[in-house]
C-alpha cells in the first residue's frame, strides 16, 4: 500500500485547476452536500446553527465553505486536506467571502490534529475512496467526534451509472487500456459496491449506520467544449493518459467525448445522471 505522501502527488498539479473551477464544481454537487448535511448533521442534531463541523478531504474548500454559511456566527467549520495547495486555495476563498467561522489546515485523515470529542459532525465529500487506510481514517473521524455526533461520507456509485466519468474513460480506453485497480487500492469507484464502506464504518465503531443510494443530476451551464477542458485540467490521471496518445488519437478522443457530452446537453445546460452512495452513522 502506498504511503499518504505518495498518493497526494497526483493532486498537487491539479490544485490550481480545482481552484479555477471552484464555483462550477461546487454547483454541480449541491445535491451531494445537501445529502451529507441531512444524513450527517440535521438527521442527528436536528439543526445546523451553532454546530462545530469538520470537513475531511475538503480540497479547495467544499463543502466546508458552504457549511460556514449555514452554521451561523456561533458555529464553526474546519476543513482539512493533505495537499497544501488545496488548503491555500480554500483559505483564499474564505478570505474573499470574509468568512470568520471557517479555517483550513493541512492534515491526513488518519492523523487528524484535533483532540478527542471536538466536533458535532464530521463529513467527507468524495474523499474516503482515496484514503490509503480507510479504516484508520474513519476511526480518526469518530475519535474527534463528540458522543452522539454524526459522521457521513459521499462516494461514487457504479462507474457504469456515472457518464460524468465514463464518457472520458471509454473514449481513452480505446487507445490505452487501464488495468483494473488492485483490490483496496485508492480509486474513485473503490466503494461503489453496496455495504463495503458501511462495513468499515461498523468496524470503526459507528452506530445507527446507513448506506443509501443518491441519484441526481450533475448540472452545469458550461459549454460542451469548456466542459472537456475543465475535466482534462482537474484530472491528473486523464491529463497523463492524453500525453501518451498521438496527436491524431488525442484529437479523436476529444471529438468522441464532446460528441458524447452533447447527448446530455439541452437548453444551454449539461445534465449528467449521477449515482453516489451516502454512508452515515453516529458516535455512541
Amino acid at each position: 500500500m502506498k504511503r499518504n505522501e505518495d498518493l497526494i502527488k497526483g493532486w498537487i498539479e491539479s490544485a490550481p485547476f480545482w481552484e479555477k473551477y471552484h464555483a462550477a464544481l461546487n454547483a454541480m454537487f449541491v445535491p451531494v452536500t445537501q445529502s451529507l448535511i441531512h444524513d450527517g448533521i440535521a438527521g442527528v442534531a436536528g439543526q445546523l446553527a451553532g454546530q462545530a463541523i469538520l470537513d475531511v478531504a475538503t480540497g479547495p474548500g467544499e463543502p466546508a465553505l458552504t457549511l460556514a454559511g449555514l452554521v451561523g456566527p456561533k458555529g464553526s467549520v474546519v476543513g482539512v486536506d493533505p495537499v497544501p495547495a488545496m488548503v491555500e486555495a480554500a483559505r483564499r476563498e474564505a478570505a474573499r467571502r470574509q468568512l470568520a467561522n471557517v479555517r483550513f489546515e493541512v492534515a491526513f485523515a488518519d492523523r487528524l490534529p484535533f483532540p478527542d470529542d471536538t466536533f458535532d459532525a464530521v463529513l467527507s465529500r468524495f474523499g474516503v475512496m482515496f484514503f490509503p487506510a480507510p479504516l484508520e481514517g474513519i476511526r480518526e473521524m469518530l475519535r474527534v467526534l463528540r458522543s452522539g455526533g454524526g459522521i457521513a461520507a459521499a462516494v461514487w456509485g457504479s462507474a457504469d451509472r456515472n457518464p460524468f466519468h465514463y464518457i472520458f474513460s471509454r473514449a481513452i480506453d480505446r487507445y490505452i487500456k487501464s488495468p483494473p485497480p488492485e483490490p483496496g487500492a485508492p480509486d474513485a469507484f473503490r466503494f461503489a459496491e453496496p455495504g463495503e464502506l458501511l462495513a468499515i464504518f461498523k468496524v470503526a465503531g459507528a452506530v445507527d449506520t446507513s448506506d443509501r443510494i443518491l441519484q441526481f443530476q450533475i448540472q452545469t451551464s458550461i459549454a460542451v467544449e469548456d466542459f472537456w477542458t475543465m475535466r482534462c485540467e482537474i484530472s491528473e490521471k486523464f491529463r497523463e493518459k492524453l500525453t501518451m496518445l498521438t496527436k491524431e488519437q488525442a484529437t479523436e478522443v476529444r471529438r468522441e467525448v464532446i460528441t458524447a457530452a452533447r447527448t446530455y446537453s439541452a437548453n444551454d445546460q449539461l445534465r449528467f445522471p449521477a449515482e453516489i452512495r451516502v454512508v452515515s452513522g453516529r458516535k455512541l
